[in-house]
């Protein structure tokens, strides 16, 4: 097919292979010999062909080639098929022949799939490691305070405890503290309804050690300047190319045996 490229002044001749090439490919060809244009194709209707349209479908019928602001009819010559059994041996030829395009440029395509997946791996745990190392820390830290501040808590209730029983048996007597030790129980009451208000949760101890530790975390977080959502991005790209990657190397995608289950003795 003769085209005239606008950037050269000159007819370029390019050469079609109906059942192995694409409109993308035709344009991809376009392209590579003149650089300055934008080319699309266009049916009857004028209507852009898809790129993954096939040659072969294309020459079925007249279309337009668009390049640049300049449009050019093409009329591909007619195509005239003898009996039905000739257009089935035809099909049949197509059939085969994108099979044996598919067996041989298959091993290549998986390869350079999977290396630049290997690729975009390695660059996401280089991102994701000083992320990993910051994030370890301000676990460990909070673990640390949330840690500190259950003991704290025991530590009050034990030296409540104490000097109730110092003030009931050594100071006073149980007429004196029973008010107080009512009082005492009604006043931690109030305390554990006003954490239900403020949080929306029960009061407790498992939620309420979680809840301390999100707190020492995002604390420690806001001070160091962790991005949060630079992270939880990053592991998501990370977690699909990884599933990516398992689906490449599946024998069904590289169309090997299946491991056969050893059945256990």
């Amino acid at each position: 097919m003769e085209v005239p490229l606008p950037s050269r002044k000159e007819t370029c001749l390019f050469f079609l292979r109906p059942m192995l090439m694409s409109v993308g490919d035709l344009i991809a060809d376009l392209q590579r010999e003149d650089p300055g244009i934008t080319a699309s194709v266009l049916n009857n209707n004028g209507e852009r062909l898809a790129n993954t349209t096939l040659i072969d479908t294309l020459l079925d019928q007249d279309f337009q080639l668009l390049i640049n602001d300049a449009a050019y009819e093409v009329q591909p010559p007619k195509r005239e098929f003898g009996s039905s059994k000739h257009v089935m041996e035809l099909g049949d030829m197509k059939h085969m022949v994108h099979l044996l395009h598919t067996a041989l440029h298959l091993t290549d395509h998986h390869l350079q799939k999977e290396r630049q997946l290997l690729e975009r791996l390695h660059g996401l745990q280089q991102e994701l490691t000083p992320l990993e190392e910051v994030k370890a820390q301000l676990l460990h830290r909070a673990e640390s305070h949330s840690s500190r501040a259950l003991w704290g808590g025991m530590a009050l209730l034990s030296m409540q405890g104490g000097a109730l029983a110092w003030l009931t048996w050594w100071v006073y007597s149980w007429d004196v503290m029973e008010p107080v030790t009512y009082f005492i129980t009604y006043a931690t009451s109030i305390g554990v309804f006003s954490y239900f208000v403020l949080t929306k949760q029960d009061y407790a101890y498992p939620d309420a050690k979680d809840r301390q530790f999100l707190h020492y975390f995002y604390k420690g977080v806001k001070r160091n300047g962790f991005d949060v959502q630079k992270y939880n991005q990053l592991k998501e790209q990370l977690t699909l190319v990884e599933e990516d990657l398992r689906r490449l190397r599946n024998p069904n995608q590289l169309q090997l045996p299946l491991e056969q289950i050893q059945a256990k003795p």
